[in-house]
């Protein structure tokens, strides 16, 4: 369907099918509709449920403050969609045009958005995975049935790798007056999203809420009971932890396997887009009718060099969505990138951190504002001598500010002092990234494709 009949005759007639009933296919299908699509539109998910959010979770759900049923998320507007949920998409024809579905069924369309997500990744032993005890958190079914389980009030919990979702599920046990204790691979909590010199304030602010913190250790079995409850596991330094709560936190796996054999540019890494949200195929080439957005896809960003970005982040999933909705009805001339800047928040143990930019791309790192020893401060990442990421722990007012110098790819370090720099944020330091062939559990950025040329650009957002 190309030309402005064409386009005209998709607005009235076509067929639009979104793989993915999530946040992001919601929003995109929500567009769709406010842009003038008066066509068929199909929602397929794998889950029974209608789009929720995810983030309240691993936080109130989890605290017992929510039900996991009520987190719904808002609608912008009535929909008038076919909704094919707990029914996943197993396949994909790009010459028929055709999405195929676990029932058999095969769903025909003009244009495809694929906004299918992430996973948790599970416990790598099947039969260990399997006990009494061992969760994952990442749908609504997980959120519910930890809950339950924390309130049943256990023992001892034990997480299994400190990222972001890992440590607010610690800092919900704790709030919970359980006991619990994290495992980690890496040197600190959150040292593969924020670094070592981020990570050790965060090590601190969980040992002084009372978990018991093993950085640099890997968990090496799960141990059940004779009635196949979990509880004990044993640990690379060959201690053992007594557990009956055992969260599985170590990070996502995107969901592109059903999409194997299909011609697009789908792999572990996400499936790659152009800027304009559009899918490319094996080859390299992009697709016209295919389009991406949320956690599972991989986009080049103008202002980190074209480097493909795979973001898992609750406002890129929004801002994808709504940009793949606008260029899926609209003429080329007429498309627009997706040039959202990376954001992301995480509240645990009682502090509000958030994050611009792309941190895990800095190799140096300057305390700009408040102090580490106080645990309120803002954190600038320096890459190639401009600033390429902030992080702010109970300090985000100034974030704005710093995302300002990341858009215009300001100097680094900063050439200037500000209102309230403390003795130990004068110079910059290593930012204490781990060796990224070392696997650690939690950074919300995927950095694949080339390394930022230190150009000069000024990014200006389309809104």
């Amino acid at each position: 369907m190309n030309g402005d009949g064409s386009l005209e005759q998709l607005r009235r007639e076509g067929r639009i099918v979104v793989v993915g009933a999530s946040l992001a296919g919601l929003r995109a299908a929500e567009t769709l509709r406010e842009k003038g699509f008066a066509g068929s539109l199909t929602m397929v998910g794998d889950e029974p449920y209608e789009p929720y959010d995810r983030p309240p979770l691993s936080k109130q759900v989890l605290l017992g403050k929510a039900a996991a049923e009520r987190t719904a998320l808002p609608r912008r507007r009535a929909l008038d969609a076919t909704w094919q949920l707990g029914s996943a998409a197993t396949g994909l024809d790009l010459a028929a045009r055709r999405v195929r579905l676990a029932d058999g069924e095969e769903v025909p369309y003009d244009r495809l958005l694929i906004a299918t997500g992430v996973r948790a990744r599970p416990w790598p032993n099947p039969a260990e995975a399997e006990l009494d005890g061992v969760f994952v958190l990442r749908t609504r079914d997980d959120g519910a049935a930890l809950a339950r389980r924390l309130a049943e009030g256990p023992r001892r919990v034990l997480v299994i790798g400190a990222g972001f979702t890992g440590s607010e599920i610690a800092s919900a046990c704790r709030e919970r007056g359980l006991a619990v204790t994290v495992a980690e691979r890496g040197a600190a909590p959150l040292v593969g999203a924020l670094g070592g010199v981020v990570g050790a304030v965060a090590a601190e602010l969980q040992r002084e809420h009372g978990v018991d913190l093993r950085c640099g250790v890997m968990v090496t079995a799960l141990e059940g009971d004779a009635s196949g409850r979990v509880r004990a596991a044993h640990l690379s330094d060959g201690s053992v932890i007594e557990a009956d709560v055992v969260v599985v936190s170590l990070g996502a796996t995107r969901n592109t396997e059903w999409l194997a054999g299909s011609g697009l540019g789908a792999g572990p890494r996400g499936i790659a887009c152009d800027a304009g949200c559009r899918a490319f195929d094996f080859r390299g080439i992009v697709t016209d009718d295919v389009f991406v957005a949320g956690d599972v896809a991989r986009s080049p960003h103008a202002l980190f060099g074209y480097q493909f970005l795979s973001l898992e982040h609750w406002g890129n999933a929004v801002a994808q969505a709504e940009t793949a909705a606008h260029n899926m009805l609209s003429a080329s001339a007429d498309r627009v990138p997706h040039l959202w800047m990376p954001a992301f928040w995480s509240t645990q143990f009682g502090v509000n951190i958030k994050s611009v930019g792309v941190p895990t791309l800095g190799t140096d790192i300057v305390v700009s504002q408040g102090s580490l020893a106080e645990r309120r401060f803002v954190g600038v990442y320096g890459y190639q001598g401009r600033v390429i990421g902030a992080v702010s722990f109970d300090h985000a007012r100034w974030l704005s500010f710093y995302e300002k110098l990341i858009e215009t790819t300001a100097p680094f370090p900063l050439p200037f002092p500000t209102v309230d720099r403390r003795a130990d944020g004068q110079r910059p330091v290593d930012a204490d990234f781990p060796d990224p062939s070392v696997p650690t559990h939690g950074p919300t950025v995927t950095l694949s494709g080339y390394s930022p040329a230190d150009r000069r650009l000024t990014f200006q957002p389309a809104h």
